[in-house]
Formats: structure tokens, C-alpha cells, sequence
């Protein structure tokens, strides 16, 4: 028996990020997941890296992690290598983020997406993260598709 369910990719480190529970915002040019609103969708974990630092920036800044706490986390979210749908996390409200904000509430924002610029970008809430027993091989995919998970693999 498996589950049918929407599936979206992360290059890393999002993918682990997410897997994680430390980005809780996700940030789409377009509202994406919007239609998924109360729903669980698989994560993939892509084989390329995020083109940037900004994370970095923002885990050592924002969320005061060192460098062995930040290498700690990067090496969780390769746990189960790349490639492959790594687990679930459960797609909450999606807004647009605007073009002022407070600086607080900006702050707070990129803290739980894990990226600056967010304005002028759709942002969706993530919760309830949870890795798969084992990881499933699989090809990613622009945008969203769908994936049959084998029940014996969900968390």
C-alpha cells in the first residue's frame, strides 16, 4: 500500500532545513502551495545546492548558531542523502509578503524562511516537519507532482 501526495523540491540546505523544523516560512515567486493549504506534501531533497549564503547569514545572525552548530544541522539534512523524497512537513496559509514590513516583523519573517528579500514574494507557512523511515529515490521535478510513498517508509 502506499500514499498518493504532492511533491515539492529544496536544494539544500532548505531540504534539510525544512526536515528539520528550522525554516517554517517557504518563499515562492509564485503562491505555489496555496491550493495545498491543509494538506501534507512530500519533500525532495534535490542534488544541487542553493545558490547563495544567505542562509548562513541568517543562522548565524538572526537564530546565534555557531559554526559546529551550523555544520551539526547541515549534516542532519544529508542524513539521508539527495535525490530522494526525505519526508513530509504540512503546508499551512500562504500570503503575500509585503513591500514594507517593520523591521521586526521582517526579521522575524527571514528568520523562519531562512533567506532575506521575502517582499514582493509569496510566503507559506510549514509545520509539523517529520523525516520518512528511509529515504525514497526519486527524480525531482520543477513545481509541484505528485509521488506514491510506500506506507512502510511513513513516519
Amino acid at each position: 500500500m502506499a500514499v498518493q501526495l504532492w511533491c515539492l523540491s529544496f536544494r539544500q540546505p532548505y531540504g534539510g532545513l525544512v526536515l528539520d523544523g528550522v525554516k517554517t516560512v517557504e518563499s515562492r515567486w509564485q503562491p505555489l502551495l496555496a491550493p495545498l493549504q491543509n494538506q501534507t506534501v512530500a519533500v525532495h531533497i534535490a542534488h544541487r545546492d542553493w545558490q547563495g549564503e544567505e542562509w548562513r547569514a541568517v543562522l548565524s545572525g538572526e537564530l546565534g548558531m555557531n559554526a559546529v552548530q551550523i555544520g551539526a544541522l547541515l549534516d542532519s539534512g544529508e542524513r539521508m542523502g539527495r535525490g530522494v523524497v526525505a519526508g513530509l512537513v504540512d503546508v499551512g496559509v500562504t500570503w503575500l509578503c509585503p513591500a514594507s514590513l517593520e523591521e521586526e516583523e521582517l526579521q522575524d519573517l527571514q528568520r523562519a524562511a531562512i533567506l532575506v528579500g521575502l517582499q514582493g514574494k509569496h510566503l507559506t507557512r510549514l509545520s509539523n516537519p517529520r523525516w520518512l523511515q528511509e529515504p525514497m529515490s526519486c527524480r525531482g521535478q520543477r513545481h509541484l507532482w505528485t509521488v506514491e510513498v510506500p506506507a512502510h517508509l511513513l513516519p
